[in-house]
């Protein structure tokens, strides 16, 4: 009973159960965590298809940063196209009196209007970034940002402004309407090939297989913001199997797409909930699957919200439809 080696031994043995029952305790608390942070990853990428969502969608809740950011979480969406009027007020951007009118062109006008040259213009890049890390520590990468700084009246320092911020947002290229000038196309080209930043064009029912043309000849920089829906609204020789010939053809200057349903009815509804236009969704992204093209498509919610729904909802619908597309 009092052998000093029995002792160390009995010793040993206890010790090391304790230990072997601690490292089995922390693996399993390992493994539950890990299958914790596997659940909460927000995830919209299926088949090797980016689904996201242009936050234009949420337009009719608040659209303050950390609200735009539930929503993405509450929709399981990883990736988005970011509107940059909420983050250029979130950022302190000057606002503007209500009561004076954007197509003003009065003393106050033009004064807020410096007040916004000023600001942009003097901004530091690094407040982006932060905005940048914000979006990613929740699960959501920005791939486009659509800044209201783009137009023909803004000034090459405004323009240079939303490149440099949309680059500094981990985005690849920034969203604007394609201009009727162009020579406004060739000085944006110009100003994006300077910043190395891509600018993606996007048609309404000026859509066609031709709309690009101009601007893609004019910079390397200009790429294509498709809107599958505007394409089929337009009609005519849009047709159903010209837009998928069109997204094969001009695949690697797509940038990214905007998916909504719609139909080249005028006399009727032309915005639909997903499956009831003529827009071939489940045709687009199969075709994105099996052409394995990397391009994110956009989920733009624009068809009327019924009164029993929100944004999040229609959302998260548009979302499973494309899953269910995909996985057929």
């Amino acid at each position: 009973m009092n052998n000093p080696k029995s002792s160390t031994r009995r010793k040993f043995l206890y010790k090391g159960g304790i230990l072997s029952t601690a490292i089995l305790y922390s693996n399993s608390l390992i493994s539950k965590t890990i299958e914790l942070l596997k659940n909460n990853v927000l995830n919209s990428k299926f088949f090797g298809v980016q689904i996201g969502v242009i936050t234009y969608s949420f337009r009719s809740m608040p659209q303050d940063v950390n609200s735009l950011i539930q929503y993405c979480k509450d929709c399981n969406i990883n990736a988005i196209e970011l509107m940059g009027e909420s983050i250029e007020e979130h950022l302190g951007k000057p606002k503007r009196d209500k009561s004076i009118p954007w197509n003003s062109n009065s003393k106050e006008m033009k004064g807020y209007r410096k007040n916004v040259i000023t600001w942009r213009t003097n901004i530091s890049m690094k407040k982006f970034k932060e905005i940048k890390k914000l979006f990613n520590n929740n699960g959501i990468k920005i791939y486009a940002f659509k800044p209201n700084a783009l137009r023909k009246d803004n000034t090459d320092a405004e323009i240079e402004y939303a490149l440099k911020a949309g680059k500094s947002l981990g985005a690849t290229h920034v969203t604007v309407e394609i201009p009727k000038d162009s020579a406004h196309s060739l000085r944006l080209g110009k100003l994006a090939e300077k910043n190395k930043m891509f600018v993606a064009y996007h048609a309404h029912k000026q859509a066609s297989d031709y709309a690009w043309d101009i601007a893609m000849n004019q910079s390397p920089y200009n790429a294509i913001n498709l809107d599958c829906g505007h394409y089929i609204a337009a009609g005519g020789k849009n047709t159903q199997q010209a837009l998928l010939n069109f997204i094969i053809k001009n695949n690697k200057k797509i940038m990214s797409m905007h998916i909504k349903d719609r139909s080249s009815n005028k006399k009727g509804k032309t915005d639909h909930p997903w499956g009831e236009g003529e827009t071939p969704i489940a045709k687009i992204l199969k075709l994105l699957k099996e052409k394995q093209y990397k391009i994110p498509a956009s989920i733009e919610l624009e068809y009327t919200i019924p009164k029993n729904s929100n944004a999040v909802k229609e959302v998260k619908k548009c979302l499973n439809y494309a899953k269910n597309a995909l996985s057929t």
